[in-house]
C-alpha cells in the first residue's frame, strides 16, 4: 500500500471541473432481497473514453511510468465516485469483479474535495487501519490487497465537504 498526500498540485481546481462537467448518475443496487439507491454518484471512464480533464490524462500517465514494472501493464480505466456529504459512502468490499478476483492487481486512487476516511480491514473482519485521503491525496492498493482485505468509506454524522474518488485500473478489474 501506497499513500501519498497532496500527491497533486491544483487538486481544488480540477475539483470544481469534475463537479460540474461529469455526467454523474444515481446508481440502483440489489442488496440481498431489495434494489437499494448506492449512497453517492458515480461515473465510469472505459478504456476508449476521453478523461474529463487534461490533468487526468498526466496523473494516469505518472502512475503508469512509475508502476509499470511491478504492474506490468496500464492503468487504462477511471471510475469516479461523488461523496455529496457525510451520507454518501461506500460499505466494505474489495474490488474483485474480473480478474482481479483470482490475480493480483493494482488500484490507484486520486481523492480530491473534503478529506475522508478510506478504512482498510482484513476479510471477514477485524482491526481496521484508517487512511483520511482527499485534497489530491494518493492511495495505491496493490499485490493481494483486493482479494485479502476490504475497503470502505463510512457515513458520518459530522458536517463534512464533498469529496472525489478517482480510481485508476488496469484491464478487467472493477
Amino acid at each position: 500500500m501506497d499513500t501519498l498526500p497532496t500527491w497533486i498540485a491544483g487538486s481544488e481546481d480540477l475539483f470544481s471541473h469534475l463537479v460540474t462537467t461529469v455526467p454523474w448518475r444515481a446508481e440502483r443496487r440489489q442488496m440481498y432481497d431489495r434494489v437499494v439507491d448506492v449512497p453517492r454518484l458515480a461515473c465510469f471512464y472505459e478504456r476508449s473514453d476521453p478523461l474529463p480533464h487534461p490533468l487526468l490524462n498526466e496523473v494516469r500517465g505518472a502512475l503508469n511510468d512509475h508502476y509499470a514494472s511491478e504492474l506490468g501493464e496500464p492503468f487504462v480505466t477511471a471510475g469516479m465516485c461523488y461523496y455529496r456529504d457525510g451520507a454518501d459512502s461506500v460499505a466494505w468490499h474489495g474490488d474483485r469483479i474480473g480478474r482481479s478476483k483470482t490475480e493480483d492487481t493494482m488500484v490507484a486512487i486520486l481523492s480530491l474535495g473534503e478529506a475522508r476516511p478510506l478504512l482498510l480491514r482484513p476479510n471477514g473482519g477485524g482491526r481496521s487501519l484508517r487512511f483520511p485521503i482527499g485534497h489530491g491525496d494518493l492511495l495505491v492498493m496493490g499485490g493481494s490487497c483486493q482479494r485479502t482485505w476490504e475497503h470502505c468509506v463510512p457515513k458520518t454524522a459530522r458536517p463534512v465537504g464533498p469529496r472525489i474518488s478517482i480510481q485508476f485500473r488496469p484491464r478487467d478489474v472493477r
